[in-house]
This record gives C-alpha cells, structure tokens and sequence, in this order.
C-alpha cells in the first residue's frame, strides 16, 4: 500500500438503526479522595487480646476493606444536597513479637474510620413503584425517590502500625463493630481497658458518586447477539491442566535491561 494512500474513515452513522429511551442511572455528583488514616485503633476479639498485652512490638503485613456502611440524608435548606456518611471497616492483618528471639504471631483485628462528604444529587419529588411487589409491602406516604451514594474504593495501603499501653482513664471512643463481623472473627471485641492496644496507619483512595435513575434517549446500532458458542468445561483434570500456557517468566524473572526506563529502580 502507498505511504500517501488515505484509508477511509469508520462512521458510526452507517450503522445507526434507531433512538431508543432507556432506564439509567446517572452520576449527578462525585468526588475523589486520599487520605492517610493515621493512627486508627485497631480492635482484637475477646479470646485474641492477651496475645497483644503480652506482645512487646507489633508490625503490619496487609490491609483489606470488609464493608462501607453508608447512610444518604438530605441537607436541611440546601436543597439538592446530601451527606453521604461512610464507615469503613477494615481488616487489618499484623504480626506480634514478645522478645528478640521470638517468632512472630500473625493475627487479625479490626479497625473502623468514619468519613462524610456532601455531594449534589439533585431533587425527586415522586414516588416510585414497580409490580412484582405484594398488597402487603405497602410504601411509607412521605416516601420519596432518594438518590442512590455508591464509593468505590481501592486496595488499601498498609503503613504502618505501633504497640502502646492502654491508658488508665476510661474507654477511648469506637465504633460497635457489627454482628456480622462479629461472627466473622469468632467472638465479641474487647474495646475496653486492655493493657495495650494497637494503632495503624492506612492509605486509603476513594470516588464517592451520587447517581439517580433518569430515561435517557441514546442512538442504537443493534441487539447485543453473542458470537460465541458456549464450550462445556471438562471434568478431566488433566485435560485442564494442559491448557494452561508454561509459566516461563516464573522461572526466568526480567532482567534489568528489560525493564523500562521509567522503570529502572536507579532513576
């Protein structure tokens, strides 16, 4: 083909069929965020907790989300606005030491840190039902359409974490931590008067969005058909060990020189 030769350009339109409305929910708000959670308490079940009064220093290996309660209410005289409050719960994975020549203790606690942001989601003054329901879910009269909050959030970062001696006067302020979770990790939480306690530090990204269900008029070209035939999978282990591709790069890790330069640890 000749380097001047034009290639014809892809337009859509040829392939436009028809406007159709459809049921959507649109983003009418959001947000993003970083926040380093600095020192959050980290709590430990009943049975678990002489482990950490008994440690003498204490190191972070991992840190995952296990829920976000959220709670969406409408800002009085502003109105269009919600406060999205969130309380995350994070399971916090450390490693216990009791001396210089102990092994470490791995164990698991749970640390809780609350967040609200206010976000535009608009106003509905309708009421919304759909069939499938029975005569006896019967809606609230001043029920109406609230938006919906959703947060998306990434893995978190796991910083750090330090061992202290409880303090003598009173309980610090938390967070009952949910039946659930409870049942997760075995038992109730000890919040109050141990004789140390663990605080962490967390890297946390987050994107808060208020959307709302609205019809939308958008082009359509055509159904969505599958072009792929459903393969029946094979109870043969060996069969499905075969189409596994060799893990070369497992035995031969990269070397230097085939890392890019934005890559290169020395620059």
């Amino acid at each position: 083909m000749a380097e001047n030769e034009s290639v014809p350009a892809y337009d859509c339109r040829d392939y436009f069929k028809e406007a159709v409305c459809i049921d959507a929910q649109r983003v009418y708000d959001s947000c993003s965020d970083k926040d380093c959670l600095e020192d959050i308490r980290v709590l430990f079940p009943a049975a678990r907790q002489p482990l950490v009064d008994s440690a003498t220093n204490v190191r972070i290996r991992d840190v995952s989300v296990i829920t976000v309660y959220m709670d969406l209410q409408p800002i009085p005289f502003n109105k269009g606005f919600y406060s999205v409050d969130m309380t995350f719960f994070f399971d916090v994975a450390l490693d216990l030491f009791g001396g210089p020549t102990s092994c470490p203790v791995p164990i698991n606690g749970v640390a809780v840190f609350n967040k609200k942001v206010i976000l535009y989601g608009s106003e509905g003054n309708v009421k919304l039902f759909t069939s499938g329901c029975s005569l006896d879910d019967l809606q609230a009269e001043d029920a109406r359409i609230l938006p919906k909050a959703t947060v998306q959030v990434a893995e978190p970062v796991a910083l750090s974490a330090r061992l202290c001696e409880y303090p003598a006067c009173g309980c610090e302020p938390y967070c009952r931590i949910p039946e659930s979770i409870c049942q997760r990790y075995g038992g109730e939480f000890e919040t109050c008067q141990p004789k140390n306690v663990v605080y962490a530090t967390i890297g946390l990204f987050i994107i808060v969005q208020i959307v709302r269900n609205v019809q939308m008029l958008i082009p359509a070209y055509d159904f969505c058909v599958p072009e792929k035939e459903c393969v029946a999978s094979s109870d043969n282990p060996c069969e499905l060990f075969r189409r596994i591709e060799f893990p070369t790069s497992e035995f031969f890790p990269p070397k230097a020189t085939d890392l890019g330069e934005g890559n290169h640890p020395c620059r």
